[in-house]
């Protein structure tokens, strides 16, 4: 049996790693309801046709059903840092779970078009605590040399259910030989499309007995014996930990829990970092990136492509996502989160401008011209390859770090309620906006990315390899 040093450093011996493989399932386990997120977001789109054939509604109002579960997604993300405060990381998590369980039920089961729009509110309260639990817990959890990859996990888990949620739409509607109103069991494609969304929900409760709380709300509420017995299976051998605990006490000890008043500062009536965290999560959606997940197939639907061909391009996406995430997990702790970030909105503004120029050409054949429709191809590949390698991880991974300990909740609260909002405003928006040009849209889409290259040069600071302690120390 190992000895314990009890002096007052935290230091671990660097020759000793954290025990990875617990802390990655830890952090896996938490990314379920990022994985959620994506699976939702990819297969309303499957079914967006079919819900506007059995309700006979205008593109406006179907903007709305797909738009309205981020409402709720806002709304649980705004409130999900005080209960978490309040009642711990997990059983959050468990509430999540049961509310995406239930909205999957209810969503494949509806009796009309506002029924399946309460339903989907309900699920995406849900997605918005998971938003804002999983990057906190994680960062709480993981040691500090892995903080950055495992947090990263938030995202990965988000484009692993895009791609998830598109297969299982595929072979859904090959059952019901390509009609998303076919019957199958009873039921219509569309509707076992939303209520399969069942099982991972139900997998994702599982998880939350399988993983431990986060010590530092066992501090906060004074359970230092199991804050420390945690820290034992996750921080490197020959951690001090009682110094941990120690160290994490006396961070507490400063603190009150966070509420929206704690918020409050001298820049617009804000905190200037609380600013940060808005602007960050702003430019995160309004470059456009969910137009590719939420009306891919009639995106490209409307400049020509076949249907079978736009699923196929709508999958090829995916792919690219999964390869940017994986790309950026491998570099936010190496190569550090900032320039990611200005790597990565240079690049989405070339690939969104070359996409709007290639919008803007003259349809033949009701088809974009052979060059053009290349150009539009590549870019739109690119700028999903730029922004999951960029800002899609390091968003999340810096919400959880960045913000001191006596406002992360509330702060995180509010920055991830930001981009729920933002999503909506960009998803409600799109069928008008494309409408009046698409070129025009795609320019607005370009002129956010350009406007974040900037910003982040400007007012987004270094978090690769600092503790979370230190970091609020340094607030």
């Amino acid at each position: 049996m190992s000895h314990i040093p009890t002096t007052a450093t935290a230091a671990a011996d660097p020759k000793s790693p954290p025990p990875l493989a617990h802390v990655v399932f830890i952090a896996a386990a938490a990314a379920m309801g990022g994985f959620l997120f994506g699976y939702d977001s990819s297969v309303i789109n499957g079914a967006v046709e079919a819900v506007r054939d059995r309700y006979d509604v205008g593109s406006a109002a179907l903007a709305q059903v797909i738009a309205i579960a981020l409402i709720g997604s806002a709304i649980g993300a705004t409130v999900a840092g005080r209960i978490a405060d309040r009642i711990g990381r997990i059983p959050c998590m468990r509430i999540a779970a049961g509310l995406f369980t239930v909205s999957s039920i209810g969503s494949a089961l509806p009796t009309g078009l506002w029924d399946l729009s309460a339903w989907r509110v309900v699920g995406g309260f849900g997605i918005g605590m998971a938003s804002v639990i999983g990057p906190a817990y994680i960062a709480e959890v993981a040691p500090a040399a892995y903080r950055g990859r495992l947090a990263a996990f938030q995202q990965a888990a988000i484009v692993l259910g895009i791609a998830v949620s598109q297969l299982v739409n595929w072979l859904i509607l090959n059952l019901a030989d390509g009609d998303q109103r076919g019957e199958l069991a009873g039921l219509e494609a569309w509707q076992w499309m939303l209520g399969v969304m069942v099982l991972p929900s139900l997998l994702y409760g599982v998880l939350s007995f399988l993983i431990p709380e986060s010590p530092r709300y066992l501090v906060s509420v004074g359970k230092t014996t199991e804050a420390r017995a945690v820290l034992a299976r996750v921080e490197a051998p020959g951690t001090s930990l009682d110094a941990r605990v120690t160290e994490i006490a006396d961070t507490m000890g400063r603190e009150t829990r966070s509420a929206f008043r704690d918020l409050r500062g001298a820049v617009l009536g804000l905190r200037g970092i609380v600013w940060v965290g808005i602007g960050m999560a702003l430019f995160q959606q309004l470059v456009g990136i969910n137009v590719a997940f939420y009306y891919s197939a009639t995106l490209w639907q409307s400049v020509g492509v076949d249907p079978s061909s736009s699923f196929f391009y709508s999958f090829t996406t995916s792919i690219i996502n999964i390869v940017g995430t994986v790309l950026a997990m491998l570099l936010v702790d190496r190569v550090g989160r900032k320039p990611l970030v200005l790597a990565g909105s240079a690049g989405m503004t070339v690939a969104l401008g070359c996409v709007a120029w290639a919008f803007s050409a003259d349809l033949v054949h009701g088809r974009l011209p052979h060059a053009q429709g290349l150009v539009a191809l590549i870019a739109a590949h690119v700028f999903v390859l730029c922004f999951a390698s960029s800002w899609g991880v390091v968003l999340w991974v810096m919400l959880g770090e960045m913000f001191p300990s006596s406002i992360r909740a509330a702060a995180l609260g509010l920055s991830s309620a930001t981009v729920w909002v933002a999503n909506w405003v960009v998803t409600a928006t799109f069928p008008s906006m494309s409408d009046w040009s698409l070129s025009g849209t795609y320019i607005i889409y370009t002129a956010f990315a350009a406007l974040s290259l900037p910003f982040a040069a400007k007012f987004v600071q270094e978090t690769k390899g600092r503790s979370l302690e230190e970091m609020g120390r340094q607030e």
